[in-house]
C-alpha cells in the first residue's frame, strides 16, 4: 500500500512564477519583471538590491507577455493578450503604474512588441495586421502616433535598435531552421539583408556592440549547434565570436560595455558566462545548481546582473548577481506551499536507444523506492515539438508532487527536439506520428527494463505536440500503456493544419504537411483514425479559447471515444487558451490531471 500522502496538491502548485521579460530602469534602481503574485501575470518593480516590489498593473484577464521601458523612464511599453487568445495588444504605461493607453487596438491581429529608438520617440514592433499570414515590422511615434510601415518581405520582426538609433535590427522568419538578419537605416529607409543565404540556416540578431558598429547573431552556419557571430556594417560581413559544442541561449550586454553575460545549454542545462568588454577579462559567474535560465538583463553601469532562474526542485525565481564578487541574491520567493526542500527529487539526465540504435537523451526521476517494490511511471512528452524537455520546475509543480506520491517520470527529448543539433531537431518535419512514435515506444520499453517500475502502471502525458504524442501513443502503441492525459493535443493533422492561426499557415507544409496535397498521409498519422484500438482510460482538458489546437480537436476525439465505448474524462476551461495562464485554473489543471493519475494507478483512495 502508498503511504499517506505527505502533501496537498497545492502546496507544490500554489507557487509564484517569474516569467523570462526581466530589464533594468535606465538609472538600474529598479527591475521591471512579470510575476503572478496576484494570481495572473502581471507587471512589478523591484529595487536593485532588494526591496519591497512595487505592483503596476492589476490584470486578471490579460496576461503580460514582454514590456520595456522608455529611455527617459517616464513609462513603459507592454505586450498583452486576454484569456489566452494570442491577440496581442500593445499598452502604454506610467512608469508608477495606473491606467495604460491602448497604442494597438485591432484585436483581430498579432502585435509583437520589439523596441524603443535610443532617442524615446519611435517604438518598432511586428503584426499582421493587413495580411493575417505575413507579419510586417511598423515604427510607431510615441509622441504623435504616425505609423510607418517599414518591412513587409515575408514573415518579419523588430528586434532591436542600435544605441546611437540610427539601425534596427529585424529577424526574417522562413521557418523555425530558416531565418535571415536585416538591418533598417533609419537615416536613408534603407533594408538590408545582411545574411542572404540558401538552404536553412539560422541568423537570429541579438544584442549591439555599445558603439553601434556591429551586431551580434545567434547562428548555425555550418555547425549543428549554434553559436555567437558578430557582424560588422562597414565590412557588411560576419565572424565567428564564439562557438560553443552546445547552443548558445542568452546574449545581454551592458550600456556601457562594461560587462558582457551569455548562456549555454548543456545537454538542458543552463551554464552562465560572462566578461568584461574593455579588459576583455572574465567577470565573477555565480555557481548555478542544476536548471534553466529564463531572462537575463544587466545594469547600465554593468556590475550586477538581474537573473530569473529555475530549477527541478524550485519555480522560476528573480535574483541579482553581483558581478564584482559573483555573489547570487534571491530577490523573490517563488515556493509558498511550505515544503521540506528535502523532499524534492531530482532528475538524472539519461540516454536509451531507439529502433535505429539512435541515442535518445532524457530526464528520469526516481521516487523514493524501497527495494523489491515496483512503482507506477508517467512517460512525459513535451510540446512544440521543436522544444526540449530541460531540468526545470515543469507543470506547476506536478512532478514533484507525483514524486512524493510514488511516482517515477521519464522525460525523453524523442527527435525533433532542440538542443542536440540542427539534423536532430529536423527529423520531426512532415513525420508527425513516424519515428519519434518509436522513440516513445522504446522509452515504454526503456521503463519496462528498470528493476522498480511497475510495467502495468505506465501512464503517457502531454500537451500541445505533447498531446498529439499522447494520443498517438494510445491509439497506436495501445499495449503499453495504463492511462494517458492529453492537453490541447491535436487529434486530427487534416483539420489542425486547417485550423491554426493565419500567421501559421505558410509553415504547415513543412511542419506537418499539406491538409489538401497530404491528406492520406495525415489521415495514417492521426490518432482519430485509431480510435478502435484505445484501452487506456483518458482524461483531456482543452481551453475553448485555444488559437492553436483549436478546441473541435479535443471535441471530435472525445465524441468518438465515447462513440466506441472508451472510458474519458473531458474538461473544457472556457477562460483559458492553449494552457493556462490564471495560477488558479493551472491548479485546477494539474490538480485534475494529479488526482486522474492517483485514482487510476495508486491502489489508495483520493
Amino acid at each position: 500500500m502508498n503511504q499517506t500522502p505527505k502533501y496537498r496538491f497545492e502546496q507544490f502548485a500554489s507557487t509564484r512564477i517569474y516569467t523570462p521579460v526581466v530589464s533594468y530602469s535606465p538609472d538600474g534602481k529598479q527591475i521591471l519583471h512579470v510575476t503572478n503574485t496576484t494570481g495572473q501575470f502581471n507587471l512589478w518593480t523591484m529595487p536593485s538590491g532588494g526591496g519591497i516590489p512595487r505592483q503596476l498593473t492589476a490584470f486578471n484577464d490579460n496576461t503580460i507577455r514582454s514590456a520595456l521601458w522608455l529611455p527617459d523612464a517616464s513609462a513603459i511599453v507592454f505586450q498583452a493578450d486576454q484569456n489566452g487568445d494570442e491577440q496581442h495588444q500593445l499598452y502604454r504605461l506610467g512608469a508608477q503604474g495606473g491606467w495604460h493607453e491602448a497604442i494597438t487596438q485591432k484585436m483581430d491581429s498579432q502585435h509583437n512588441l520589439g523596441d524603443i529608438s535610443p532617442d524615446g520617440q519611435w517604438l518598432a514592433y511586428s503584426a499582421n495586421d493587413e495580411n493575417p499570414m505575413n507579419m510586417d515590422v511598423i515604427l510607431y511615434n510615441i509622441h504623435t502616433g504616425e505609423k510607418r510601415r517599414i518591412f513587409s518581405e515575408n514573415n518579419a520582426f523588430a528586434i532591436e535598435w542600435s544605441p546611437d538609433g540610427r539601425y534596427l535590427t529585424i529577424l526574417q522568419f522562413f521557418g523555425n531552421t530558416n531565418m535571415n538578419s536585416w538591418l533598417y537605416d533609419h537615416q536613408t529607409g534603407e533594408t538590408i539583408n545582411c545574411t542572404p543565404h540558401e538552404g536553412d540556416i539560422q541568423f537570429i540578431p541579438t544584442a549591439w556592440s555599445p558603439n553601434s558598429d556591429g551586431f551580434f547573431m545567434v547562428t548555425n552556419e555550418g555547425r549543428e549547434f549554434t553559436g555567437l557571430a558578430y557582424y560588422d556594417i562597414a565590412k557588411k560581413s560576419y565572424e565567428w565570436y564564439l562557438e560553443p559544442d552546445y547552443d548558445f541561449e542568452f546574449l545581454t550586454i551592458s550600456k556601457g560595455g562594461n560587462a558582457m553575460i551569455w548562456a549555454i545549454n548543456e545537454n538542458g542545462v543552463s551554464k552562465l558566462y560572462g566578461k568584461n568588454l574593455k579588459t576583455n577579462t572574465p567577470l565573477s559567474m555565480p555557481h548555478l545548481p542544476i536548471g534553466v535560465v529564463n531572462g537575463l538583463a544587466v545594469n547600465p553601469a554593468g556590475d550586477k546582473l538581474a537573473l530569473v532562474y529555475v530549477r527541478p526542485s524550485q519555480a522560476s525565481n528573480l535574483y541579482e548577481v553581483d558581478l564584482k564578487t559573483g555573489e547570487m541574491l534571491e530577490l523573490g520567493q517563488s515556493m509558498l506551499g511550505g515544503i521540506d526542500p528535502q523532499d524534492f527529487i531530482e532528475p538524472e539526465a539519461v540516454f536509451y536507444e531507439s529502433f535505429d540504435g539512435r541515442k535518445i537523451p532524457a530526464w528520469l526521476y526516481k521516487p523514493k523506492t524501497v527495494d523489491g517494490m515496483r512503482y507506477p511511471v508517467v512517460l512525459s512528452i513535451h510540446g512544440g515539438p521543436e522544444s526540449q524537455e530541460r531540468p526545470a520546475y515543469n507543470y506547476n509543480g506536478l512532478y514533484q508532487y507525483l514524486l512524493n506520491m510514488g511516482f517515477g517520470i521519464l522525460a525523453p527529448n524523442i527527435r525533433g527536439s532542440t538542443g542536440y543539433g540542427i539534423s536532430y531537431q529536423k527529423l520531426i518535419h512532415r513525420d508527425w506520428g513516424g519515428a519519434e512514435l518509436r522513440d516513445i515506444e522504446h522509452a515504454a520499453l526503456y521503463l519496462r527494463g528498470l528493476d522498480w517500475v511497475d510495467s502495468n502502471r505506465i501512464a503517457v502525458y502531454g500537451g500541445s505536440f505533447g498531446g498529439f504524442a499522447t494520443l498517438s501513443a494510445v491509439t497506436r502503441l495501445p499495449q503499453y500503456w495504463a492511462v494517458g492525459v492529453d492537453i490541447v493535443g491535436p487529434s486530427n493533422l487534416v483539420t489542425f493544419a486547417k485550423a491554426v492561426p493565419p500567421f501559421w499557415k505558410p509553415f504547415m507544409k513543412q511542419w506537418v504537411g499539406d491538409p489538401e496535397e497530404d491528406y492520406d498521409m495525415l489521415v495514417e498519422r492521426s490518432p482519430i483514425t485509431y480510435v478502435s484500438q484505445l484501452r487506456a482510460p483518458m482524461l483531456i482538458i482543452q481551453g475553448a479559447k485555444d488559437p492553436r489546437v483549436v478546441k473541435a480537436e479535443s471535441d471530435q476525439m472525445v465524441e468518438k471515444i465515447r462513440a466506441q465505448g472508451g472510458k474519458v474524462e473531458y474538461y473544457v476551461d472556457e477562460e483559458e487558451g492553449h494552457g493556462a495562464t490564471r495560477r488558479e485554473n493551472s491548479i485546477k489543471w494539474m490538480g485534475m490531471i494529479a488526482h486522474f493519475l492517483e485514482e487510476q494507478l495508486l491502489d489508495m483512495p483520493v
